[in-house]
């Protein structure tokens, strides 16, 4: 039997910080004079009361975790934190069903950025704060994952970043726990001038804040049911900058901040990505002044494409105008940009710009061994050689992946769903992109009207999406509990 103690115990800790992060929330009703204030109290003192018995009920000696322990521990975090997370939302404002709250904390710690709330303008500060606060701390805790435990698990081809992660800092960061507070404090340096940016651009300071967190985590929740559309010309161009910041390798980041920029600019992901975005913007904008808005001005359709491009491409969500007016070719691109998603190593969701390029690089190996069979070809990434099993990882990856998209559309179809809104529900919760659309999708992207059962399924498709399938996959195997 797994012993669950080293699992339980850095949960219960991380409660404790939930917990104390209602006290913000609450401290803005309470500002505010709006009684919901006693909400976040009341949640705030059950939620750090819950992590302290938790932590001391599984306290002891400190214990390294073993690689089945690492599993539970990732998952758990993010199964167990909406619960929390969700508590205001269904006893204060606005007083939602347990779907429906949970649906909205597990949007904001896996950064998907859909919501489940049909009328956001009138709700309280606070409970905006909240949600902007789940996105934000799900957007660091996705990079610490990404850095400390997915390279060790061997989830998706990332064991060959283990490496990258622990080694090319080298004696600045010898252990993990370093490694995570270098991110962390990257990650407050990215939201601090991000918001900044906002406030100089006229964005009030609740509206800097919340738009930040969601920019920087890449989520995507906004306190107003228009979106980013409150904020259109310069604010667009400054979080197309700050969306693609937080979507690239963090790790490069924390390299150039040291003075060395040359993995920066060296980095296959980053060209590659910004490569991507740059022939999927030309196209978008190329066809719409053709054939959709001929009498348009350029420099708004550019400023439109840009960042509804780079939000969709990145996983963020935000949403300035209505994307199904730009035609169905432009649509298509932009799901495929959705499935593409950002970097390893980033906030950024879906399958990974580094992914494909090992897939791309595979098939055209495998092309060329069909024309010369008796040569030998090494498969190459940035140089160094890829090993089978970080292919064979990807490959699995990219299986699951498409698998578990397929059926999660079936399965959303099957419960009354109109086709194209099981599609794009579907591809927004396995890929944590953030939008919907179709005949059951509210004016402001709520999904408040779907089936109950759809609901749940988009719950467990951003779960999975999130945790890059494999590591929550891996628990419903019988041998992974065995010794």
């Amino acid at each position: 039997m797994i012993d669950l103690r080293p699992v339980a115990h850095p949960i219960g800790k991380i409660l404790i910080v939930l917990g104390a992060g209602m006290t913000l929330p609450m401290a803005l009703d309470w500002w505010d004079g709006n009684p919901n204030w006693t909400i976040f109290l009341q949640c705030s003192l059950l939620t750090m009361v819950a992590g302290l018995l938790t932590m001391v009920a599984t306290g002891g000696e400190e214990r390294s975790l073993t690689i089945q322990q690492a599993f539970l521990v990732t998952s758990g975090l993010w199964a167990v934190l909406p619960i929390f997370g969700a508590l205001p939302f269904i006893l204060g404002q606005p007083e939602a069903s347990l779907t429906d709250a949970y649906f909205e904390a597990m949007s904001g710690v896996t950064t998907t950025g859909t919501t489940a709330f049909p009328a956001l303008d009138d709700l309280p500060r606070g409970v905006h704060l909240w949600r902007g606060i789940l996105h934000w701390s799900g957007g660091l805790g996705i990079v610490v994952v990404a850095m400390v435990f997915l390279p060790v698990m061997k989830i998706g081809g990332m064991q060959f970043f283990r490496s990258e992660g622990f080694d090319t800092l080298g004696k600045i960061l010898p252990r993990a726990g370093q490694i995570a507070a270098e991110m962390t404090r990257l990650y407050l340096f990215l939201t601090a001038a991000c918001i900044v940016t906002y406030l100089l651009l006229g964005m009030t300071g609740f509206d800097a804040v919340m738009h930040a967190f969601s920019t920087v985590s890449t989520g995507g929740f906004s306190n107003y049911d228009a979106s980013f559309g409150r904020y259109l010309g310069a604010p667009e161009w400054a979080a197309s900058v700050f969306m693609i910041l937080a979507s690239i390798p963090f790790i490069r980041m924390v390299q150039a901040m040291r003075g060395n920029f040359v993995p920066f600019w060296r980095d296959v992901q980053i060209r590659a990505y910004l490569r991507w975005i740059f022939y999927a913007c030309a196209i978008i904008v190329v066809y719409r002044l053709l054939y959709v808005q001929q009498d348009a001005r350029p420099a708004e359709v550019i400023r439109e494409t840009v960042f509804n491009t780079i939000s969709t491409f990145s996983g963020t969500g935000f949403s300035s105008t209505d994307i199904t007016q730009w035609g169905h070719l432009p649509f298509a691109i932009l799901i495929v940009c959705g499935l593409i998603g950002g970097c390893t190593g980033s906030t950024g969701c879906s399958v990974k710009v580094f992914r494909y390029l090992v897939l791309f690089e595979a098939v055209r190996v495998q092309v060329r061994r069909m024309h010369s069979p008796h040569r030998i070809y090494a498969l190459r990434y940035e140089g160094r050689p890829l090993d089978k099993d970080v292919v064979d990882s990807v490959m699995a990856f990219f299986t699951l992946f498409m698998l578990s998209f397929g059926l999660l559309i079936v399965g959303l179809s099957l419960t009354g769903l109109h086709p194209k809104t099981a599609l794009t529900a579907a591809w927004t919760a396995i890929a944590n992109v953030g939008p919907a659309w179709g005949p059951e999708v509210s004016e402001n992207g709520s999904i408040a009207d779907f089936p109950l059962a759809a609901k749940w399924m988009m719950i467990f498709g951003m779960f999975l999406g999130r945790l890059e399938l494999i590591s929550v996959l891996v628990l419903f195997l019988p041998r992974f509990w065995q010794r």
